[in-house]
């Protein structure tokens, strides 16, 4: 099966409401110091918070645009599609971090967003987001730098398949992927991967087989202990200087 296999069927389900001011993640999702009434406006905004079970779609390419998507709980992953309808895994999407921004020039998606397990997220609709953010001038700069964040995101991508080694475009993955979570409260070592190592490898531009070696390698090497999907980083400045050495 193609790491970006559609799933059959998409499943949704309510969720409880937990307000915007109470959020823990609020910090990363929108850390602009938002003054009460802005808050509680904010709160008005994010229109319900739905539970997507895992294999399940948030949306497919095609789909009508009508909001972006903040992730609470869980995690993605994002499928795009070459016209000849080749697909690859085109990001990974964490607690905090947004889905649906591809829909904003066309109204329409044009990729998939695929829960990698049972994920809740955050929906907000865009045109009363932006009617918030012209009242409040540091949330619209916020906005901006998340559009930004993902243009940066797509140079970085780009960058791993063009000029690395697939040694260095898994010690690279890791590392972007520790220090993400990392920013959440997780160890500083440990990594539980909820991804396939055939999605690491269509993200990567690898093969799958290339990149149970390389793991099977980096822990040869004393850099990794691998557990299935459990990773620990043994040596975290060997696996920087990885990436870094030309």
């Amino acid at each position: 099966m193609n790491a970006c296999t559609p799933p059959t069927s998409v499943v949704i389900t309510p969720a409880l409401k937990v307000a915007c001011s109470h959020c823990n993640l609020r910090d990363l999702c929108f850390p602009v110091a938002l003054p009460e009434e802005s808050l509680q406006r904010l709160d008005t905004v994010v229109t319900h918070r739905p539970l997507i079970k895992r294999g399940d779609a948030l949306f497919r390419k095609g789909d009508l645009f009508r909001a972006i998507y903040v992730v609470r709980t869980g995690f993605f992953k994002n499928c795009a599609f070459a016209p000849d309808g080749h697909s690859q895994v085109a990001g990974f999407m964490m607690a905090g971090e947004v889905l649906g921004l591809d829909g904003i020039e066309t109204d329409t998606h044009g990729c998939d967003a695929i829960a990698l397990e049972d994920s809740q997220v955050c929906v907000v609709p865009l045109n009363q987001l932006e009617e918030l953010a012209r009242e409040f001038i540091p949330l619209q700069r916020h906005f901006h730098k998340i559009m930004s964040r993902e243009i940066m995101r797509d140079h970085d991508v780009m960058l791993l398949l063009g000029s690395m080694t697939a040694d260095k475009r898994v010690a690279a993955f890791l590392l972007n992927l520790l220090q993400r979570l990392q920013l959440r409260g997780f160890s500083s070592s440990e990594i539980l991967l909820r991804m396939t190592r055939e999605d690491i490898g269509s993200y990567l531009g690898l093969k799958l087989e290339t990149v149970s070696r390389v793991f099977s390698k980096l822990q040869d090497q004393g850099i990794l202990e691998v557990r299935h999907r459990n990773i620990r980083i043994a040596r975290a400045a060997a696996l920087a200087a990885l990436v870094n050495t030309s």
